[in-house]
C-alpha cells in the first residue's frame, strides 16, 4: 500500500485528488496539509510514501517545505503539483529533491500514474524540465569556485555566484527561490567560512576565483 500526503491550500483541489487516488486499491491518502508548516509536521509524524506539494502555500515556497520533508524522511519521495510544466519553480523543486511533478488539471489516471512512478523509485519529468535540469546538473563539474572554495556547501556557492555578480538579498531570493532571511544566512556563514570582513571583500574574492560571470 503507497500511503500519499496531499499538501494543497484549495479545498476544492483536494477533494478532487483525494477522490482521484481513492479508487486505487493500492493508494492511500493518510493525511493533508494546508501550508508549508503543516506538511513538514505531518510528513514527519505520517511518513508518507509520496508526498504531493503545491508550490505556493500561504506560509512560503512548497520549494522550501520539500527540501524540510526530505531532510527529516530521506525515503519520502515529493512529487511538485505544478500550474505550468516550464515554470523555473519547477527546476528548483527538482533541485530541492523532487522527484517530479504533475500538473493541475490533469487526468485521474496521468495523477495516479505519476504517484505510483514516483512511490517506485521513478521519477516524472516534461522534455522541457529534463532538458533544463541535465544542464544544470552537467555543469556542476565546471562550474567555477567549485575547487577554489570546497568549504562552501553547493547552495553557498550558489549564493556567492550570485552575489559577485552584483544581486543584493532580495534579487537572490528571487533567483533560487527562498526567503531572503535563507539568503542573509548564506551570506553570513559564506563571510565566515571565508574569513572575509563584508560583501565587498566577498565579491572581489569570488570574482578572482571566475564567479560572478553572467553564463546567460
Amino acid at each position: 500500500m503507497t500511503r500519499v500526503l496531499l499538501v494543497d491550500d484549495h479545498p476544492l483541489f483536494l477533494d478532487g485528488v483525494r477522490a482521484a487516488l481513492s479508487t486505487e486499491p493500492d493508494l492511500e491518502v493518510v493525511g493533508e496539509a494546508h501550508t508549508c508548516a503543516e506538511a513538514v509536521e505531518q510528513a514527519a509524524r505520517l511518513a508518507p510514501d509520496v508526498v504531493l506539494m503545491d508550490l505556493n502555500l500561504p506560509d512560503g515556497s512548497g520549494i522550501e517545505a520539500t527540501r524540510a520533508v526530505l531532510v527529516a524522511n530521506p525515503m519520502t519521495h515529493v512529487l511538485v503539483i505544478t500550474m505550468a510544466d516550464d515554470d523555473d519553480a519547477v527546476v528548483a523543486a527538482m533541485r530541492a529533491g523532487a522527484r517530479g511533478y504533475v500538473v493541475k488539471g490533469a487526468g485521474r489516471r496521468d495523477l495516479v500514474q505519476a504517484v505510483t512512478t514516483v512511490a517506485a523509485g521513478g521519477a516524472v519529468f516534461s522534455p522541457v524540465v529534463a532538458a533544463r535540469l541535465g544542464g544544470f546538473f552537467s555543469g556542476l563539474a565546471a562550474q567555477p569556485g567549485r575547487e577554489m572554495f570546497p568549504q562552501l556547501s553547493q547552495r553557498e556557492r550558489e549564493v556567492l555566484d550570485l552575489v559577485a555578480r552584483g544581486l543584493d538579498n532580495r534579487r537572490i531570493a528571487r533567483e533560487l527561490f527562498l526567503s531572503e532571511k535563507t539568503v542573509r544566512n548564506h551570506v553570513s556563514s559564506v563571510l565566515s567560512k571565508l574569513d572575509l570582513p563584508d560583501r565587498s571583500e566577498a565579491i572581489a574574492r569570488a570574482r578572482r576565483a571566475g564567479l560572478g560571470q553572467d553564463r546567460g
